[in-house]
């Protein structure tokens, strides 16, 4: 099935069958379960994310937790698959009533600065927190890290490359070099508004990837989405 991150078309839903009442509470119960756990994660990172840890914050015994999960790998890579539904709702869902191009990268850009600001998780960006506790720890909970970046990544960049070839940037601008440089700039604004408590950040963010695109040749007109 195609990654909603890589792809223009989201995937169809699949047929489901009517569940029966315990499917259905052990279905609530792990959504209660990840709310806490994906919130946790943000602020404490995944190394502490315990079945302990985890039934505390959640009010949840530490068997049920167990049971749904099984182990403490087997809750984080479900807590980062949360994690990313919510970032791919927020983010680039919103984004798709734009066109391709300058246009939609702008309200991706909106988008992403305004579920760092309004705390969608309670430490910022997820996947920024995240990162930073598992970059150097090679295993699986580092690859599904990676994979959703990655594809973020690759999502940004290819919206550049819709917009040199619609015309909607200057044929000579770098694409790969200009997302690094647009992500860099929604990174550094999370960053700096968690550690000094103010949306100042996020203001200057959007001012600097209006400039930056202007400067890459788009037109104002397609950049109102970051209007501050």
């Amino acid at each position: 099935m195609p990654d909603p991150l890589t792809t223009d078309r989201l995937p169809e839903p699949a047929p489901q069958s009517i569940p029966d009442g315990r499917r259905l509470r052990g279905d609530a119960s792990r959504r209660t379960v990840l709310e806490s756990a994906t919130d946790l994660a943000s602020v404490e990172g995944l190394d502490g994310l315990t079945i302990g840890r985890v039934a505390a914050a959640s009010g949840r015994g530490k068997s049920s937790i167990a049971t749904l999960f099984q182990s403490k790998e087997g809750l984080q890579l479900a807590t980062i698959a949360a994690a990313r539904e919510i970032f791919t709702a927020h983010i680039l869902e919103r984004a798709r009533s734009e066109p391709r191009g300058v246009r939609r990268l702008s309200l991706l850009l909106r988008n992403a600065l305004d579920y760092s600001r309004d705390r969608v998780f309670t430490g910022g960006c997820f996947f920024a927190a995240t990162a930073a506790d598992v970059d150097s720890k090679p295993g699986p909970v580092r690859d599904a890290v990676r994979s959703a970046l990655v594809d973020w990544y690759g999502y940004i960049e290819a919206q550049c490359r819709y917009a040199i070839e619609a015309g909607e940037l200057a044929a000579d601008a770098d694409p790969e070099l200009l997302a690094f440089e647009l992500v860099a700039l929604n990174e550094e604004a999370n960053s700096r508004s968690l550690l000094l408590q103010e949306v100042r950040p996020y203001e200057l963010a959007a001012r600097a990837m209006q400039a930056r695109l202007r400067a890459a040749g788009a037109r104002q007109a397609l950049l109102t989405a970051l209007d501050a």
